[in-house]
């Protein structure tokens, strides 16, 4: 059987964002924490807050590095699969790309290292700068990041040339007509996961009786970024699908199933689409709903599949499924945090077994929930690379084989595996120690403390006379 090299090289690409993806949605909101912590401390003196920020710190810093390195070696599949497109793209994506590292990675690099070693070296303030440069220069990367794939989403300010984009205006390049809701939505995402990342942990210590009054502070500062966020990110989301239907129809029929365009269209909850016989299989759904959430019209109408040839259809059952797993993560969110607030108005927000063990699970959901969102993004732009204007196929390398493209694919897969295996290692040795070992007065022994050459040849001198 001969390999395609598309179908590969897609895959790769969706295993490849969707491993990178997980770090930075978790350090952009962490990040931020961190700097909050740090501007309690500051205000307050109070030393919990720093227990907590140096516990956390440690935290970020492994999966900074994680993030790091998954992203470098990300970089490499555009030219070793995608050189159509990253040629057709170079105005644009190079400087982007090339921003992105001395705007953004410089500057968290640099702060990075004041935040892990500089604690007892410069001022408490200048530590504080430090915490809040590292926030910032985790937001100015996710703007070039997601500048540059809004592009592919909705394109604007380009012009293609013999077969190349040429920037016409670099402002309708940069904010595309989906950036903005793009940019929101994932920074939400970014808080929710830190938020609900900092409450499973904080709930797992208090269930083990760690550091009590520490992690219940830092139980309750999650929770109230959740009851916030949550509901905000629904607003937001009802938002960017608008934002969406307008410009990328296709995609939101492939989101609600629908083959035909009419009004009044149901919100169907539950169904197996068939897109080889373009219709679905065991449908639950909710009389124009569909249409009342999209158009916020009862009788508004809502496109459908049918508009384009089978062969220019996203993956519909792909699409469909992991928008319902990412709508239903948020709405579990939006539960917990109105359980927290009911729990907090009695006071037992901290004392719940139930509702701490839900929220260790729930540390999970934001993962899941962003892994799904970004197939939902990326799963429904297809056939386009860029929407549109470039297919997949138009942009893969011509002189890639199926080989070629399994055996990148392969060492992908180890790569990441590897680096996976040791974040996971060293996150949970960091989790384990806990805000107790992280706060520790640093002990070295015999074998950690280097000796000073010429102390020691005295020594032994003196040991011979």
């Amino acid at each position: 059987m001969e390999l395609d090299p598309l179908f590969l090289s897609r895959i790769q690409f969706a295993f490849v964002v969707c491993f990178h993806a997980i770090f930075p949605v978790f350090t952009i909101g962490l990040a931020s924490f961190i700097a909050v912590l740090e501007a309690l401390s500051f205000k307050t003196g109070n030393p919990l807050w720093q227990k907590l920020s140096k516990f956390w710190i440690q935290v970020f810093a492994v999966v900074f590095g994680m993030g790091v390195v998954s992203g470098i070696v990300m970089s490499f599949q555009f030219g070793t699969n995608w050189s159509n497109f990253s040629y057709a793209t170079a105005n644009f994506l190079g400087p982007v790309l090339s921003y992105e590292v001395i705007t953004a990675f410089f500057l968290e690099a640099a702060f990075l290292g004041v935040l892990l070693f500089g604690r007892d070296k410069v001022p408490q303030g200048v530590h504080l700068f430090a915490a809040i440069m590292v926030a910032l220069g985790t937001f100015i990367s996710s703007f070039w990041i997601l500048s540059a794939n809004s592009l592919m989403q909705t394109p604007g300010g380009l012009e293609l040339r013999n077969g190349m984009y040429h920037v016409v205006s670099w402002s309708e390049a940069l904010f595309t007509a989906s950036f903005t809701y793009r940019f929101i939505h994932m920074a939400l995402a970014s808080f929710l996961t830190a938020a609900l990342v900092v409450a499973g942990v904080s709930a797992w210590f208090i269930l083990q009786k760690r550091e009590f009054d520490t992690n219940r502070k830092a139980l309750s500062i999650a929770l109230w970024m959740l009851l916030i966020l949550a509901p905000l990110q629904v607003v937001v989301g009802d938002f960017h699908g608008l934002n969406t239907l307008k410009h990328q129809p296709m995609k939101v029929a492939a989101m609600e199933g629908n083959w035909q365009t009419d009004t009044g269209v149901p919100l169907i909850l539950f169904a197996i689409p068939d897109q080889q016989a373009q219709t679905n299989h065991f449908e639950v759904k909710i009389p124009k709903l569909a249409s009342y959430v999209l158009t916020h019209d009862w009788d508004g109408e809502v496109p459908g599949l049918n508009e384009v040839a089978p062969d220019m259809q996203p993956p519909v059952f792909i699409v469909f499924w992991s928008f319902r797993i990412m709508v239903a993560m948020g709405l579990l969110m939006v539960v917990f945090a109105i359980w927290g607030l009911l729990l907090r108005y009695k006071g037992n927000y901290h004392r719940s077994r139930r509702f701490l063990q839900g929220l260790r699970l729930m540390s999970l959901s934001p993962f899941i929930a962003v892994l799904a969102g970004w197939v939902v993004t990326e799963s429904g732009r297809a056939p386009w690379l860029i929407y549109n204007q470039m297919t997949h196929a138009e942009g893969l390398t011509p002189s890639l084989t199926g080989g070629m493209a399994l055996f990148t694919l392969i060492g992908y897969i180890l790569v990441y595996a590897m680096v996976f295996s040791a974040g996971v290692y060293y996150l949970l040795k960091v989790f384990r120690g806990g805000v107790e070992k992280a706060n520790r007065p640093h002990e070295q022994d015999e074998v950690e403390r280097a000796k000073r050459p010429f102390s020691a040849a005295h020594a032994s001198l003196e040991g011979d006379n």
